[in-house]
């Protein structure tokens, strides 16, 4: 875990972590929410939609945004205030991710950092997004 301080903060500070998505993980997100859409449960009824497989709750992928900011940057001193999420394109159950945030402000009078995110799938985007923390 890092603990970045403010001070030691910079704009372009840049980190990153990668993660698998698991069937193990979908099935604890789904007993966790209790989401029992078929688009995310039954492979046929995605396809029959338009899609390779059953898809990844998106929430499941935007989870990791608390991981980055509580673990990554800036870590044990972060108070997540605002996330903002946009989902571009499906990811899928044994997709690795790679998570990255880049700090694009810094608000001296609140002692505040804004972080840019991607979320990207191994060779496709999943989506991206912002935190404020």
């Amino acid at each position: 875990m890092n603990a970045y301080a403010f001070d030691e903060i910079h704009i372009g500070h840049t980190e990153s972590f990668e993660i698998c998505i698991t069937k193990e993980k979908m099935d604890s997100f789904l007993r966790i929410t209790g989401d029992i859409n078929p688009m995310h449960l039954d492979s046929q009824y995605a396809k029959k939609s338009g899609f390779e497989s059953r898809i990844v709750y998106g929430m499941l992928s935007a989870s990791f945004l608390s991981t980055f900011a509580g673990v990554y940057l800036p870590g044990k001193f972060c108070l997540l205030h605002e996330v903002a999420l946009k989902f571009s394109n499906p990811v899928y159950v044994g997709d690795t991710l790679k998570i990255t945030g880049r700090v694009s402000e810094k608000q001296e009078a609140y002692q505040q950092i804004t972080i840019k995110m991607i979320i990207e799938r191994i060779q496709r985007e999943g989506g991206g997004g912002g935190i404020y923390v």
